[in-house]
């Protein structure tokens, strides 16, 4: 796709008939109204926050009107702690009283929680609908908005109820990053890291040598890294859409950080903040199993905190408590905890860990 002198990157999720695009451009928000239209929805609904919304909805929502389209706009509360059944129900009345059909679209212009519950959303209204992903903050656009993977919170447990559902496109204006918290962009930077010690070694050391351009939000660099993300999370899905095997490596530095946003009642942590933590534990563990170097683990754990990000468990957390949530994740197998767990930088390995003390070890342990 040519546009005037921007340049859009692609990068493609091969799942046959359900293949889609990603494009990562700058300033190219607007510009994704005519492959929109070129789909040819009856009706289109856009899901949004009031934050983002305010920011970007309204050029968005006039580009697609000024094509012909009939749009309608749903506003949700903005946080993790609104990404439960009840906000579901919410948008689903939404759409019955805007009398969307099987023809028509969502699209999620928001982060995670936006993207989550927008493709839940859309895989059970009228049992499935199209809906398309329009990621504003990085870690959406490196993670959340590819594969595929909706869902929504329960107090016991995050994403414990979803669906496999793809989108028919994800649409990546890195412009957006630039109105985004820095904690925020922090965050995403953790899901960006994952992807070089679960994959590539050589993105490791872009990120070690690049991280002053990263931070100060330069244009090139920052889109490389969400291309790459994006490419490795593409080939991953491509080989294992469900998660029966390969992509479980996707899950590293999750079995913590998921435990963790549940017992602090996803108020503490940003979801990458959590995730954070959850990697540098997680290579511990491997540590203390033999399986990986302390150099290396070492590595991951500076890279980590060049980036501001934590890496300390939250002070007076109840270590049972974080222990119970991950028995409970549905990555546990009759009780059996699995981690991916790097053995090297660039490749992880899924395990069962069943030395419990080894595990409370690691979460315990003073970085």
């Amino acid at each position: 796709m040519k546009d005037e002198g921007k340049k859009i990157e692609q990068v493609r999720v091969d799942l046959g008939e359900r293949s889609y695009d990603i494009w990562i451009g700058s300033d190219i928000l607007t510009k994704c109204g005519r492959l929109i239209g070129d789909l040819h929805f009856s009706r289109i609904a856009i899901i949004s926050n009031p934050t983002v919304y305010g920011l970007y909805g309204e050029p968005l929502t006039n580009t697609l009107r000024n094509l012909g389209n009939t749009v309608d706009v749903v506003i949700v509360p903005d946080g993790e702690e609104y990404k439960d059944l009840l906000w579901t129900y919410y948008i689903h009345g939404e759409l019955l009283k805007r009398r969307l059909d099987r023809s028509s679209a969502l699209i999620a212009l928001g982060g995670g929680v936006i993207g989550d519950i927008t493709g839940f959303v859309a895989s059970t209204y009228m049992r499935g609908i199209s809906f398309i992903q329009i990621p504003t903050t990085l870690l959406a656009q490196v993670d959340s908005s590819v594969g595929g993977k909706t869902g929504v919170n329960h107090p016991l447990g995050k994403n414990m109820i979803g669906t496999f559902y793809q989108p028919r496109l994800v649409w990546t204006d890195v412009n957006t990053l630039k109105t985004l918290p820095r904690r925020e962009f922090l965050a995403g930077i953790a899901e960006v890291v994952k992807y070089g010690v679960i994959w590539d070694e050589e993105f490791i050391r872009f990120l070690e040598e690049k991280r002053e351009r990263i931070l100060g939000l330069d244009d090139s660099a920052v889109s490389s890294i969400i291309k790459r993300s994006c490419e490795i999370k593409a080939e991953v899905v491509s080989k294992d859409e469900r998660e029966a095997g390969p992509r479980a490596i996707l899950n590293y530095g999750h079995t913590i950080g998921h435990a963790i946003e549940t017992a602090t009642g996803y108020t503490a942590y940003l979801h990458g903040e959590a995730v954070a933590i959850g990697m540098l534990r997680e290579a511990r563990l491997s540590c203390l199993l033999g399986l990986l170097d302390s150099g290396d683990g070492e590595r991951i754990g500076s890279l980590i905190e060049s980036y501001g990000l934590p890496t300390k468990m939250p002070s007076g957390i109840d270590i049972d408590k974080i222990i119970s949530s991950m028995e409970l994740d549905k990555k546990a197998v009759r009780g059996e905890l699995k981690f991916a767990l790097p053995e090297k930088m660039g490749s992880v390995k899924v395990r069962e860990v069943s030395d419990r003390a080894m595990i409370v070890e690691s979460l315990r342990a003073k970085e």
